[in-house]
C-alpha cells in the first residue's frame, strides 16, 4: 500500500504556489490534478522530456530498412531481368521503403506513447472526486517521506482540506 497525501485548494495560483513550495522542501512526488487546463506547470514542477520521439525515430529507420530489405529480397528471389539493367535498383524501392517508413514510424509512435502516459494503469494514483469538480488538488506520494511532515505544509501553504489516501502500487 501507497500513501499520499492530498492538499486540495480553491484557487490554481494557490495550486500551483503549494506545488512550488514542496518541490522546494524535497517531495520528488508530486503530482497535480485540476477540474480545467492549468498553465505554469511545467514551470513549478520542471518540464520532463518524454521518450516518444525515441520510438518515433527508430520505428522509422527499422521501417525504411525493412522496407529496403523486403524490395531487395523480392527482387533477388523473382529474378526479372529485363533488358540488361540491374535486378537490384535504388529509385523504385525508395516508394516502398517510404511507405514503411512511415506505417513503422507511427505504430512505433502510438506504442511510445502509450509507454509514456504510462498506459494501461497497472497500479492506481491518488485521487479525490474534487479535482473533476471545482477544487485543485497537490498530490504527494509519502513511501518514504513523514505524510505528517506533508500535512503540516499543505496547512501551512492554506490548503482548504488536507486528505491521506492509500492506494495499491
Amino acid at each position: 500500500m501507497k500513501l499520499s497525501v492530498l492538499g486540495l485548494f480553491r484557487y490554481e495560483d494557490d495550486c500551483l504556489n503549494a506545488a512550488g513550495k514542496l518541490k522546494e522542501a524535497g517531495f520528488d512526488d508530486i503530482s497535480l490534478m485540476s477540474p480545467i487546463p492549468m498553465h505554469g506547470v511545467e514551470e513549478v514542477l520542471g518540464k520532463k522530456k518524454k521518450k516518444i520521439r525515441y520510438f518515433s525515430y527508430f520505428g522509422a529507420v527499422i521501417g525504411a530498412i525493412t522496407g529496403f530489405a523486403l524490395a531487395v529480397s523480392t527482387a533477388l528471389t523473382f529474378v526479372l531481368p529485363t533488358g540488361g539493367r540491374p535486378i537490384i535498383t535504388f529509385p523504385p524501392y525508395l516508394v516502398i521503403s517510404y511507405e514503411l517508413t512511415i506505417l513503422f514510424g507511427i505504430i512505433a509512435t502510438l506504442i511510445g506513447f502509450h509507454v509514456a502516459s504510462g498506459l494501461p494503469a497497472w497500479r492506481d494514483k491518488a485521487y479525490t472526486p474534487e479535482s473533476n469538480v471545482d477544487r485543485f488538488v497537490v498530490a504527494i506520494g509519502c513511501a518514504e517521506s513523514n505524510p505528517e511532515q506533508a500535512e503540516q505544509l499543505f496547512k501551512e501553504l492554506g490548503a482548504d482540506d488536507v486528505k491521506r489516501v492509500e492506494n495499491e502500487s
